[in-house]
């Protein structure tokens, strides 16, 4: 079977709403290399969507795999709990960056974890309101659909959404969007929209993923705490596309000194295996009555052994050190670029958790149309890239943390030569 016969049997058999980038089918993959089913190999630099940072298969991963297979593959934890879940969430309180008394609940989705945070923030607060960021990814379910600040595809079609959920912008140097105007949109929701009493939560993700990779300044970030702390708000930080040493710590929230009350995680904490979960303060996570969260699959035996592997492999192999200089040589090259290609107009990001926004020269306005074409220049040269960004102008880089250094200089000269004219 060849990729043209599989993707008119995907486009016979599937929907279209369900998108899809390559026109060419997954047959095997090692570490950062994907291997189709004609036998061509590429580089990974999309990782699943970030999922990947411990690489394809990694060896530990499989062990963990074989070895709870052999045990048993699902009880469902809410009739019969087991020891991998509950020292999981020791180890995720023991690592998340808030204060105080923790506790973990495990789910098997990203947009799953964010529900739920939601739900938490509520029941705690017994208030309605949410404030979400224009630029923002939390889901594709109605909730978070209704949190997610950008129309298209995610919310296309699809209203009406669930009801009091508020946006206000993200900072934006580049496009010219201060912390000061975001906080002073804030407070215009507060006198025009709803009062902050109440708000239960204020969600955010501090380096925005589907957004564009725009990351949080320190002063945003502390003037969330403040208003957080000043009108009984709980701060949920969505960590689900940063998490898991992309951002070189174990979480983009050690990058600040304030703290929040919740923080959501999902793709890279399992190693490619479902699994998704809530850190937050112990009072604030005990507010649901028994039976107020959960799900059928959640904290699946399986996701969990890989996400004990997952931990082991991010402590023993050093990959926070990793990010920091896998994204530092990056980094290096993208500014290079910029001399042949003036369309690349900021770089920005933390650790590996990189991206490069491309704008017309002449006008400053974004253009899709440059990223698309690099994006397709490198494809052809067999690195594969994603896109994202509110108006779609921007490329990611997510490679696996893992990848070998020779493999890395390699998609480091592919993008330099994407970026030629």
């Amino acid at each position: 079977m060849n990729n043209n016969q599989l993707q008119q049997r995907r486009l016979d058999a599937t929907p279209r709403g369900v998108g899809v980038m390559c026109n060419f089918y997954a047959s095997s993959a090692e570490n950062s290399t994907l291997t189709d089913v004609e036998g061509n190999r590429y580089i990974d630099f999309a990782a699943g969507i970030a999922v990947l940072n411990t690489g394809h298969r990694h060896p530990r991963i499989v062990q963990a795999l074989e070895n709870q297979l052999k045990a048993f593959t699902h009880t469902a934890y809410q009739i019969v709990p087991y020891e991998s879940y509950v020292s999981l969430a020791e180890k995720i309180n023991a690592a998340a960056p808030l204060k105080g008394p923790l506790k973990t609940a495990f789910f098997s989705t990203g947009a799953e974890a964010v529900e739920n945070a939601i739900k938490i923030a509520r029941a705690h607060t017994g208030r309605p309101g949410v404030i979400a960021f224009g630029g923002g990814f939390h889901g594709r379910t109605y909730m978070t659909m209704a949190l997610t600040g950008k129309v298209a595809p995610y919310k296309k079609g699809f209203g009406p959404f669930p009801g009091s959920v508020f946006h206000v912008p993200y900072p934006s140097e580049l496009h010219h969007i201060s912390t000061a105007d975001t906080l002073t949109a804030i407070e215009r929701l507060f006198k025009a929209d709803i009062d902050p009493t109440q708000v239960a939560a204020i969600i955010f993700e501090p380096v925005q993923g589907e957004g564009g990779f725009n990351v949080a300044p320190r002063e945003l970030v502390a003037a969330i705490r403040r208003l957080c702390d000043e009108h009984g708000i709980v701060m949920i930080a969505d960590e689900v596309q940063s998490g898991f040493a992309r951002t070189g710590k174990m979480f983009a929230m050690d990058h600040y000194a304030d703290q929040p009350d919740l923080m959501t995680m999902a793709k890279s904490l399992a190693g490619g295996m479902p699994l998704s979960g809530v850190v937050g303060k112990a009072d604030i996570m005990d507010a649901p009555a028994p039976g107020g969260l959960g799900g059928t699959y959640a904290g699946n035996p399986m996701a969990v052994a890989a996400a004990h592997a997952v931990l082991d492999i991010i402590k023993d192999e050093k990959l926070c050190q990793r990010a920091d200089a896998l994204g530092e040589r990056l980094r290096l090259t993208l500014t290079d670029c910029r001399e042949h290609c003036p369309e690349l107009a900021e770089v920005r990001g933390l650790g590996s958790m990189i991206a490069a926004e491309f704008c017309d020269a002449q006008t400053g306005a974004p253009s899709a149309a440059t990223a698309q074409r690099i994006q397709k220049a490198a494809l052809e040269q067999g690195l594969l890239l994603l896109t994202c960004g509110q108006y779609g102008n921007v490329i990611r880089f997510l490679y696996p943390l893992t990848i070998p250094d020779e493999q890395f200089d390699a998609a480091l000269k592919i993008i330099a030569s994407a970026t030629r004219p």
